[in-house]
């Protein structure tokens, strides 16, 4: 656990995340709030009461047997305010506040790229995404992928001596797919290994597209060297572009399915990429991510801790299925930026609340 912490807070730290309906800003704004993530814990049953429903905290049980679990893995847990914590990251909107690895933590304060793309990658983009990865890792880069087959599982083992990053969508403990266990060992024993997943989390379909958020949000730019349309790859791209950063795309032949992302992505503004000299020269002129709209919101409410509001704002009738902007719930109720932050997070927590990409809040279904 973090060194910065006592073993209590962070315990308690990992038990509020665990709790329901605690997402990434919700976890923020709790610990922001109550200065500890104890003190947040005995306060969400009755923040929950206020937005509308009867809560139950993780089980402290459940908890110690997910840390004993960690430890036994040979991981450990990154605090979001660790100062290993990834730079980068921390930027986007939704990063993950605590994540398990293994491996050499520092990798991911070197200049990052990710190298992504179809599963049933080609025999010559594989070996191009080889080039693209090995010739990135000598130039001093480290390559960032998902551990899936394909384009991901090339990548890594190209960058391996120089450096790469394996971001997974299971538990710490969990290899997938199976015939990359041995990779993915690789990996944690020469690279860094990351999981947001608590141990024992099989890859559930959900897993996979916040997995993507972390690949996108640790790099400077996100490399996509062949994908079919609405394929996870482009996910990646969409949520790189999201964050400020630098979205590339190998082009290919229309005539062959498999190119029709990266075209896609190009003829949508993507940069077009032949070489690893190609990626190199773009993102290294990346100076860095602008500040989220959660840090620009964190500056905003520092006063949050300080000045809590009585009572939160009434905004139920401003609220639906559709996303709309905090910024526009400010505007339209006249409350505090204060007030209307703790209504939602009191509607978050009683899970009647969604949190959606670019601040955007509604109504859950």
């Amino acid at each position: 656990m973090s060194e910065a912490l006592s073993q209590d807070e962070a315990f308690a730290r990992i038990r509020l995340l665990r709790s329901p309906n605690v997402g990434p800003v919700s976890y923020r704004q709790l610990l922001r709030r109550f200065a500890t993530a104890q003190a947040a814990l005995e306060a969400l049953p009755d923040l929950a009461r206020r937005g509308g429903s009867a809560y139950r905290l993780a089980d402290e049980g459940r908890v110690a047997k997910e840390v004993a679990a960690v430890r036994q893995a040979g991981a450990r847990y990154l605090f979001h305010d660790a100062a290993d914590y990834p730079a980068l990251l921390s930027e986007i909107d939704s990063a993950p506040p605590i994540l398990t690895y293994r491996g050499d933590a520092t990798l991911a304060a070197r200049p990052c790229v990710a190298i992504v793309g179809a599963r049933n990658a080609s025999a010559a983009v594989v070996k191009l995404a080889r080039t693209f990865a090995a010739d990135l890792a000598e130039a001093g880069f480290v390559v960032v992928s998902g551990l899936a087959r394909g384009i991901d599982g090339a990548a890594h083992q190209a960058a391996l001596p120089g450096g790469t990053i394996g971001v997974i969508a299971s538990g710490i403990d969990i290899a997938y797919p199976p015939e990359h266990a041995e990779l993915q060992e690789r990996v944690a024993a020469g690279g860094l290994l990351l999981a947001e997943q608590p141990p024992g989390t099989e890859p559930l379909a959900r897993h996979f597209p916040s997995r993507n958020r972390i690949i996108a949000g640790l790099c400077a730019g996100t490399v996509v060297v062949e994908a079919a349309p609405r394929s996870g790859s482009l996910i990646t791209a969409r949520l790189a572009g999201e964050a400020g950063r630098e979205v590339m795309a190998v082009p290919g032949s229309p005539l062959e399915p498999r190119s029709q992302g990266c075209n896609q992505l190009i003829r949508d503004g993507a940069v077009l990429v032949q070489s690893a000299e190609d990626v190199i020269e773009l993102v290294s002129t990346f100076t860095g991510a602008p500040r989220s709209r959660f840090r620009e919101q964190a500056a905003e409410f520092a006063g949050l801790a300080d000045e809590p509001p009585s009572e939160p704002a009434d905004i139920g009738g401003l609220l639906t299925l559709a996303p709309v902007a905090v910024d526009e719930l400010i505007r339209q109720s006249g409350e505090s930026p204060a007030a209307i932050q703790l209504a939602l997070l009191e509607l978050e927590l009683a899970g009647r609340l969604v949190r959606h990409s670019a601040g955007r809040v509604s109504l859950a279904a």
